[in-house]
């Protein structure tokens, strides 16, 4: 870790703690050179390994864009979205996986979005899942109406 301030090539980590979040490391640094200290943070990379085999790395933003788009005209706010993508991001993380295929990501959205609001869950799992016919649509429809049957709290 080079010193902002002297460029010297090491720091001595004086303090150190986990975010609220747990997601990453917050360490107080300083510079054996000059003496200054300077915070950083640490977190755990995580790439994702789309279809073409491309590997890049996480970002919550293209999910609350890809979901963003099943939820158009839908009364769902930034809020919502932002809270499902750390949720998403939380799952994933808890795997321990450095890296992860795409097509993992988009099963852990299903479970959320279904929960946030039916209608968005359907058109992301038609695009997603690769619906073909209106018996897709009718099968996703009767699995949802199963599930509400066995909920005994009203949605």
């Amino acid at each position: 870790m080079f010193c902002p301030f002297c460029r010297f090539p090491d720091s001595r980590v004086v303090d150190s703690r986990t975010s609220d979040d747990g997601l990453s490391i917050r360490r107080r640094r300083q510079c054996p050179q000059c003496g200054k200290r300077f915070s950083t943070t640490e977190t755990a990379s995580l790439n994702v390994v789309k279809r073409s085999g491309v590997v890049q790395p996480f970002s919550r933003e293209k999910i609350v864009a890809g979901v963003r788009k099943a939820c158009q005209g839908r009364p769902v706010t930034d809020t919502d979205l932002s809270a499902l993508a750390a949720r998403v991001e939380e799952t994933i993380r808890a795997t321990g996986a450095s890296q992860i295929d795409a097509n993992e990501i988009g099963l852990t959205i299903l479970p959320e979005l279904r929960e946030l609001d039916e209608v968005a869950y359907l058109r992301f799992a038609s695009v997603y899942q690769g619906f073909e016919s209106l018996e897709d649509f009718e099968t996703a429809i009767a699995l949802l109406r199963v599930e509400h049957s066995a909920d005994p709290i009203d949605r």
